[in-house]
C-alpha cells in the first residue's frame, strides 16, 4: 500500500469517525459500539482490503491506552481496591479460561490447545472498550476503579497464559509446577522492568523544562517500556501498567508546571481516543458478515460460554472477599459480570495464532463473532443496565458539594501557580497581590460553603444521599491516612506492635461502616 493510498483510507476512516461521534451522542449510543458497527460496511468503500494487525495492536496500541489508562489512575484508589482486583485479574482469570475452555471443548467439540486459547481470548476483558464506556456512563468511583484495575492487568494475564499455552503447543510439554513458575516470573519481571523504567525517567523529566520535549519523553517511556519487557521475556503489558503508575503518581506531582502537566495529560487523552477510533473501527472492517453468519450458532455458544466463565468467577469470588475486605454490593457484581465486554486485545491475540495449528480460521471466526456480539450487544445494553441498577445516580446535594470543591480545588490550583511566577521573577508583587486576593475571595467562599455543609448533624443527609457518601469518602481518606502513619510507626520501631495493630484494627472497623463511594 503506498502512502497516497493510505492517506486516502485514513481520511475515509477519519470522516466515518466523525459522523459516528455525532451520531452515537444523539442516538446515545457508545461511542466504540458506534465504530465497529460503522466499520462493518467500510469494505466495500475502500480500493482494497485493510484490517487489524496483530503486531501494531500489541507493539503501538496497546502500550499507548495502557500507559494513558496507567498516568491518569490514582494510586491510593488502586490500592484501597487492591483485593478484589487481584481476586478478579489473577485467580478470576485462570478460572474463567479454564471453565470456558472446558465448555467449548465439550461443546464444539474442540480438542485442548484450541480451546484453552479461545479461553484466554475470552476471558479476557478488554481494557479500551471498558474504559472508553465508563468515561460517558458515570459509576461510583471505587466501582469504576475496580473495573479499570482489573482490566489493565487482565491484559497483561492473557499476554502471559496466551504465549505459555503457545509454549505448550509449540514444544509438547509444560509441567504445571513449571507453568506456574513462568507465569509468577514473566508477572513480577514485568513489574520490576516498570518499576526501574518508570523510577529512572522521573529525574529525566524533571530536567526538562520544555513541555514538547517531556512529551516526547513519555511515548519513549510508554513505548519503550513495553519493547523491553518483550526483550527480556516477560510481560510488557504490566511492564508499561507499573511504569504509568509512577510517572502519573509521582513524575507528575514534582515540580511540573500547570501548563506542562496540561499538555501532557491533554495529548494522552488525544492520543488514546485516536487509537480508540482505528482499532475499533478496523474490527468492524475485519469481521465478515457472510462468515460470520455462516457460524452463527458457534459464536452464541462461545458467547455463553464466557458469560458462564464469568458468572462462576465473579459472584463466587467477590462472595469469598467479604471475608477480608469491604464486600463488594452485589448491585457491582451484576454490572462486573455483565460489564465484561471483549475487544481489540482478544482479535489480535487470535490473529497471532499459529499458521499451522489445525482449525485456525474457524477459530478467528469465533474469537471475531464473539467480540462483534459482546460490542453491541453488552456496549448497548450497559447504559441501560447502570441505569436500572441505579448505579449512576448524581443527587443535587452531591452536584453542590462538586461544584464548591471545584470551586475550592481550582483556586487553590491558581494560587500555587502565582507563588511560582513569582518566586521565579515573571510576575511583579504587586500584580502577584491583586491577583491573588482575588482568588482568595473564591476560596473562602467556597470553604465557608463547604464547611457548613460538612458541619450538619448526620440526620440531616439524605439516607445514602451524595453527601453523605462524599462526606464519607473523605473520611475515609483520613482513616486511610491514620493506619499509613501506624504502619510506618509500626516499621520505624516507634510503637510496639501490640499498641500499632490494636488501633489498626479499630480504624478498619471504623472503614468497613463507612458507604461505597
Amino acid at each position: 500500500m503506498n502512502v497516497t493510498e493510505l492517506i486516502k483510507i485514513s481520511i475515509i476512516l477519519l470522516l466515518v469517525a466523525t459522523g459516528v461521534a455525532l451520531l452515537s451522542r444523539r442516538l446515545r449510543v457508545p461511542y466504540v459500539t458506534g465504530l465497529v458497527l460503522a466499520g462493518l460496511p467500510i469494505t466495500e468503500l475502500l480500493s482494497r482490503r485493510i484490517g487489524l494487525d496483530p503486531s501494531l495492536v500489541l507493539n503501538l496500541f496497546l502500550p499507548i491506552l495502557i500507559f494513558e489508562a496507567g498516568i491518569n489512575t490514582d494510586v491510593s484508589r488502586l490500592r484501597s481496591t487492591f483485593k478484589p482486583i487481584a481476586l478478579l485479574a489473577g485467580p478470576g482469570a485462570v478460572l474463567s479460561t479454564a471453565i470456558i475452555a472446558v465448555l467449548l471443548k465439550f461443546l464444539l467439540g474442540l480438542t485442548w490447545i484450541p480451546a484453552l486459547f479461545i479461553g484466554v481470548m475470552l476471558a479476557n476483558t478488554d481494557t479500551v472498550s471498558m474504559i472508553a464506556i465508563f468515561k460517558e456512563i458515570p459509576v461510583p468511583s471505587r466501582l469504576s476503579t475496580i473495573v479499570e484495575g482489573e482490566t489493565l492487568f487482565n491484559d497483561g494475564a492473557a499476554l502471559v497464559a496466551f504465549n505459555l499455552i503457545l509454549q505448550v503447543y509449540s514444544t509438547g510439554s509444560l509441567t504445571l509446577l513449571d507453568g506456574i513458575q513462568q507465569l509468577l516470573l514473566i508477572a513480577l519481571g514485568g513489574c520490576v522492568v516498570g518499576l526501574v523504567l518508570g523510577y529512572l525517567s522521573i529525574p529525566v523529566f524533571a530536567r526538562l523544562d520544555d513541555p514538547l520535549s517531556s512529551l516526547l519523553l513519555t511515548v519513549a517511556v510508554a513505548l519503550g517500556t513495553f519493547q523491553v519487557g518483550q526483550f527480556l521475556s516477560v510481560s510488557g503489558a504490566v511492564a508499561v501498567v507499573v511504569a504509568g503508575l509512577i510517572f502519573g503518581n509521582l513524575g507528575l506531582s514534582r515540580n511540573t508546571s500547570a501548563s506542562s502537566r496540561i499538555t501532557l495529560l491533554s495529548f494522552w487523552e488525544y492520543a488514546s481516543f485516536t487509537v480508540n477510533t482505528f482499532i475499533f473501527l478496523l474490527i468492524g472492517v475485519e469481521i465478515n458478515p457472510v462468515t460470520l453468519w455462516k457460524t452463527l450458532p458457534a459464536i452464541l455458544l462461545a458467547v455463553l460460554a464466557y458469560q458462564v466463565g464469568r458468572v462462576l468467577t465473579v459472584y463466587p469470588l467477590l462472595a469469598v472477599l467479604r471475608w477480608f475486605d469491604r464486600p463488594i454490593p452485589l448491585r457491582w457484581q451484576h454490572l462486573l459480570f455483565l460489564g465484561n465486554i471483549k475487544g481489540s486485545l482478544s482479535m489480535a491475540l487470535a490473529l497471532s495464532l499459529p499458521t499451522t495449528l489445525p482449525g485456525r480460521e474457524f477459530l478467528i471466526t469465533l474469537v471475531f463473532g464473539s467480540v462483534l456480539v459482546s460490542l453491541v450487544g453488552q456496549g448497548l445494553s450497559l447504559p441501560w443496565l447502570v441505569k436500572r441498577l441505579k448505579l449512576s445516580q448524581f443527587s443535587e446535594t452531591q452536584q453542590q458539594v462538586e461544584e464548591l470543591q471545584a470551586q475550592l480545588m481550582t483556586g487553590k490550583a491558581a494560587q500555587d501557580e502565582l507563588d511560582s511566577l513569582l518566586k521565579s521573577g515573571v510576575l511583579p508583587r504587586a500584580i502577584y497581590e491583586e491577583m491573588r486576593s482575588t482568588y482568595q475571595v473564591r476560596i473562602a467562599g467556597a470553604e465557608k460553603a463547604l464547611r457548613e455543609f460538612y458541619n450538619r448533624r448526620p440526620d440531616e443527609f439524605e439516607a445514602k444521599s451524595g453527601g453523605r457518601i462524599k462526606l464519607d469518602a473523605i473520611r475515609r481518606r483520613l482513616l486511610s491516612a491514620e493506619k499509613g502513619a501506624l504502619n510506618e510507626a509500626m516499621r520505624k520501631r516507634i510503637l510496639s506492635e501490640d499498641i500499632a495493630r490494636g488501633r489498626i484494627q479499630i480504624i478498619d472497623e471504623q472503614l468497613l461502616q463507612l458507604d461505597d463511594d
